[in-house]
């Protein structure tokens, strides 16, 4: 059995974002969307999406808005505006800079204010952009220390979620980027603890995300493609299971 999670990232981010990822789930086929809880615009994306069919997850956010925890605790990951470091600084450090109790504060205030948000614990638990050991190491802690289901950020094979083995696939950054296509490609994983998971980022764009984001076109791109004849008619010929998290 074929068995797919399209899952929406960054809920929060901003109005236009969020918009598109209502649309997305109003009239498409996502289920599971990651929240951004540090972010101005998440109380608007919680609220367009109440009474919709959704999976949510904690998207920990360490590389966009200002943090949660006041900025002067948490001096590795903020600037001297009190705004998180850009993902462009993580990207080209030559080490880890991230202090591993810093960052954990501020995962702890991203989780408490999930639940103050959602009203529920998360479904999964992962993070947004950053590649840092100590980032990654402080979900687990976290995770592991409120009993949640820590999603691995691991691209080049199966990563952990519970009992089960998830292969990511996300393609969005490619200058040549067609999301049907980019399902369409996927050699699925059909043992019966396998899953796998199409990461999208569907929204469309404003001023913030056009000054912040350099994720732009493939948003919108995704909106028409979750929400599209093709793609249903493509599940269904395909005998493909869609799934959420708590599938999984």
């Amino acid at each position: 059995m074929k068995r797919l999670i399209l899952r929406a990232d960054d809920l929060g981010f901003s109005e236009a974002v969020n918009y598109g990822i209502e649309k997305s789930v109003r009239d498409g086929l996502i289920r599971s969307v990651g929240l951004m809880t540090n972010m101005p615009a998440s109380v608007h994306g919680v609220e367009l999406l109440k009474g919709l069919p959704v999976c949510y997850g904690q998207h920990t956010n360490i590389c966009a808005g200002r943090p949660i925890t006041e900025p002067s605790k948490i001096p590795s990951i903020t600037n001297e505006q009190g705004e998180f470091k850009s993902s462009k600084q993580y990207r080209s450090a030559e080490e880890d800079f991230v202090v591993l109790d810093e960052v954990i504060l501020e995962i702890e205030a991203q989780y408490k204010r999930f639940k103050e948000l959602t009203g529920e614990e998360p479904h999964y638990f992962e993070g947004h952009a950053v590649a840092s050991a100590n980032f990654f190491k402080g979900l687990e802690i976290v995770a592991e220390r409120h009993g949640l289901k820590y999603l691995e950020m691991k691209m080049d094979g199966p990563a952990r979620f519970g009992n089960s083995k998830l292969y990511m696939h996300m393609e969005s950054m490619r200058p040549d980027y067609d999301p049907m296509q980019s399902l369409k490609n996927i050699t699925f994983h059909e043992a019966e603890n396998e899953a796998d998971v199409f990461v999208c980022h569907p929204g469309y764009l404003d001023s913030y995300i056009l000054r912040v984001s350099s994720l732009t076109i493939p948003r919108t791109q995704e909106v028409e493609m979750v929400c599209s004849d093709e793609l249903k008619k493509w599940v269904r010929e395909n005998d493909i299971q869609m799934m959420t998290y708590d599938e999984a």
